[in-house]
């Protein structure tokens, strides 16, 4: 092929399309498949739609001839074989997109040709005399894709493909055609031609055959700087492929640490979707599993008594995290490391490391997601429900020292002491409690001591437990919240507010020794809904308008009604997202009625305790203000003083000193 423009139509005549396993899977997801399907809608009468540049390696008699099902059509019909070096995402949702509209006719031809012969040319052609068929677009057979694409997408029969062995890849595959299938779903059959044609006749590629003396590989990571970008893992993966060339001998020509590679990648990506209510971050569980791997494996840590080399070492390693991707493609995996031609204190690559490495993701990736969704894993009921808390507490997103301890602590009992005094930690952190002297940019200093085998798990719980009370002894926590809430970082404006209010609510079904959950996580958490809809309500509304409300908070200052307003005793977690306007109303008509069966009285088990009250008044948020600071201190074992230290630390005293009446 010359560099030039072509349809659709001309791209698909007589040429297999294969995509090699350097390449990342099908990652276009709704955004992008909404832009496609605009373009076509936008195109009008004979104008076409420049769709962007197809970069093809023609693929070598040596690959090919192992294609089984695909050797008679390159021999005989000479179908030139290809791999997409670039363009895959548009390809890809060529295909798909072609698929469904086959499927979506109901007729036997579209435009004057036979649906059959449509499907010959863009989907598969078969030898008359077997049933052996060739498929004109695809994966190499060791991507879990290339099955997927056969059974779910061209509705194909197959043996082969697993449930396990769905990715995130897999995932967006189907979720394509869904949307394609959704767009096609009422449409006439002269429409469906017009979409045939504009697809096929009216979207235009720069297709360009790429020379044999460029090494794909590299061509690869230069070019895809288009469409969606590839995250630093999916780039690793495809250096770790050309170094493996390079590195190439014998027979084998590097095929056995390619397989690895592959297959490492292939998990990891499995278990990077495998939870379709927890998506993972791919570079996020990369940056977490190079913080172990580097202690372990990469760099010597001093000791402790070597504070100056130590605090070099360790803004070194802060740095490294925070540019992971760079660190991995340019300073480690990089061709001038082969052999250890740099002189530095990081390893030479060679087939071992790179093997080892990929070893490395592969066992690390099982372990982070368990601990990401500990109640599909094998550790223990408490275990589970710390893990639990952690994630609402931090995001599911695992952390390093969680990585570290679940791939280096075998005892349940002792992993379970360090959960309990982790979730403490960090939850007193979110509100400033804990000493300065553990913090030490994105990780404490206690995750190197461990991971490097200097501290035991026993010793990291107890610096945990100590590194608070050190701050306590400091400062009491009465006068450390009180600062708090006087220096505008109260309790509405906690960020861990809504994980304070969903442990309370756990605590209250407890208590009722009920089963029925009343509040959804991952709906209370939710960010993705409008600010007019809330699921942290203000009993005293920040609107209040009713006359109920102005008989009860007249007396009070603009300030102090918003101190009072955003106090913890006014804060109440809602069974469901309610619209502001609503909250606007009296207590007692928030409190509901059976004939509507809403409000207080048929919501939460929180909402539940409010409706026993018959009135709410500046006293009742100071009441249940500090009935919510006495389970804070049993929870997280923390002593915040008597009733007069926790009206103080609520920020209300004010209300017995200014109005003692009250």
């Amino acid at each position: 092929m010359k560099t030039e423009l072509f349809t659709v139509s001309k791209i698909f005549t007589e040429t297999l399309f294969r995509i090699p396993d350097y390449q990342r899977g099908y990652a276009w997801q709704t955004e992008q498949l909404k832009d496609f399907w605009l373009d076509l809608e936008q195109l009008n009468g004979e104008e076409m739609h420049y769709t962007g540049v197809l970069t093809l390696e023609a693929a070598p008699e040596a690959s090919w001839s192992a294609w089984e099902d695909d050797r008679w059509i390159i021999k005989s019909r000479r179908y030139k074989p290809y791999y997409v070096v670039d363009g895959q995402q548009r390809l890809t949702t060529v295909v798909i997109l072609l698929t469904a509209i086959i499927e979506a006719c109901k007729n036997k031809q579209l435009n004057f040709t036979p649906i059959d012969d449509i499907r010959r040319k863009y989907i598969f052609d078969s030898k008359l005399e077997t049933s052996s068929r060739s498929y004109i677009f695809g994966y190499e057979k060791d991507n879990p894709s290339y099955e997927f694409l056969k059974k779910k997408i061209f509705l194909e029969n197959s043996d082969h493909h697993a449930p396990d062995e769905d990715t995130i890849y897999t995932k967006n595959l189907i979720a394509a055609k869904m949307f394609f299938v959704e767009q096609l779903k009422d449409v006439t059959h002269a429409k469906l031609e017009k979409i045939y044609t504009k697809v096929t006749q009216q979207f235009v590629f720069n297709a360009y055959e790429i020379s044999s003396e460029i090494d794909v590989c590299v061509t690869f990571e230069t070019m895809n700087n288009r469409g969606k970008p590839l995250s630093s893992l999916e780039l690793l993966k495809n250096r770790l492929i050309f170094l493996s060339t390079k590195l190439a001998t014998g027979e084998n020509g590097g095929g056995s640490l390619r397989r690895a590679i592959n297959d490492a990648w292939k998990t990891t990506y499995h278990f990077l979707g495998k939870n379709d209510e927890r998506a993972l971050s791919d570079d996020e569980f990369l940056r977490t599993h190079l913080s172990y791997f580097y202690v372990t494996e990469l760099v010597k840590f001093p000791d402790a008594n070597d504070e100056l080399h130590r605090d070099k070492a360790f803004r070194r390693f802060v740095h490294t995290l925070e540019e992971s991707g760079r660190f991995l493609l340019n300073d480690l995996f990089t061709p001038k490391r082969l052999g250890g031609k740099v002189n530095d204190d990081l390893p030479p690559i060679s087939r071992n490391f790179i093997y080892d490495f990929s070893q490395h993701i592969k066992s690390s990736i099982e372990t982070y997601y368990n601990l990401s969704t500990p109640k599909q894993s094998t550790f223990t009921e408490e275990e589970k429900i710390q893990l639990e808390r952690i994630g609402r507490l931090k995001g599911f997103n695992p952390s390093s020292i969680l990585l570290a301890v679940y791939s280096k602590e075998s005892d349940s009992r002792k992993r379970l002491l360090f959960l309990e005094q982790f979730e403490r930690y960090n939850f007193c952190m979110s509100m400033g409690i804990v000493a300065m002297q553990m913090r030490r940019g994105p990780l404490p200093n206690f995750f190197v001591d461990y991971t490097s085998g200097k501290k035991t798990i026993e010793d990291i719980t107890v610096i945990l437990a100590n590194g608070i009370e050190e701050t306590l002894r400091e400062t009491p926590l009465p006068d450390m919240l009180h600062d708090w809430v006087k220096n505008g970082h109260g309790y509405y404006g906690w960020r861990s507010i809504n994980y304070f209010l969903y442990e309370y609510e756990v605590h209250l079904q407890t208590q009722s020794k009920s089963n029925r959950e009343k509040i959804s996580w991952a709906e209370f958490s939710a960010e993705d809904y409008s600010d007019d809809y809330e699921t942290i309500e203000h009993i005293y509304p920040q609107r209040a308008r009713d006359p109920y409300w102005k008989e009860r908070f007249s007396k009070y200052s603009t300030t102090e009604k918003r101190a009072i307003r955003n106090s913890f005793g006014n804060l109440l977690a809602l069974s469901r997202r309610r619209n502001s306007s609503l909250g606007n109303k009296s207590f007692t008509d928030k409190l509901g009625d059976e004939s509507s069966k809403t409000g207080y009285r048929y919501g939460s088990y929180s909402e539940n305790e409010v409706a026993l009250l018959k009135d709410w008044n500046a006293d009742e948020i100071v009441n249940r203000g500090v009935k919510l600071l006495n389970f804070l201190e049993k929870r997280w074992k923390l002593t915040i003083g008597d009733r007069n230290q926790k009206i103080r630390a609520l920020g209300l005293s004010f209300l017995y000193n200014k109005y003692p009446q009250g």
